[in-house]
């Protein structure tokens, strides 16, 4: 199971760091990906990371705001999200997916509950 939080109201401009912590089972062989939702709108993979953490994929209006990262000590996922913008509001989920492809289409077999990130103007 995948849980996430550390969602929550910020002004544009602000940080937030989102936390996606696995119970169960370990999931330090597996890939990590955090999507995002607005309704009426199709999920959007916004970054991905490696089971090592030595690849990474962001999607490119999050490049050089938003940050993944992993421990596999704490079998924990990061969202760590800067320079935040009010198009930034969104459910955020945290998807785990088995094998190494990081490739865009990839199936994801585990899915956070998600948690809502609403950036004010």
């Amino acid at each position: 199971q995948l849980q996430a939080s550390g969602g929550g109201l910020v002004q544009a401009g602000g940080s937030l760091r989102l936390s996606c912590a696995a119970s169960g089972r370990t999931f330090s062989n597996y890939v990590m990906a955090w999507f995002r939702q607005v309704p009426g709108k199709e999920r959007e993979r916004v970054a991905a990371i490696s089971w090592s953490g030595s690849s990474t994929f962001y999607t490119d209006s999050v490049k050089g705001r938003f940050t993944i990262s992993r421990d596999n000590t704490k079998n924990t996922v990061y969202l760590q999200m800067n320079s935040l913008k009010p198009e930034d509001t969104a459910v955020y989920y945290c998807a785990a997916g088995g094998g190494a492809t990081m490739t865009p289409r990839r199936p994801y077999e585990y899915w956070g509950q998600g948690t809502q990130v609403t950036v004010s103007s």
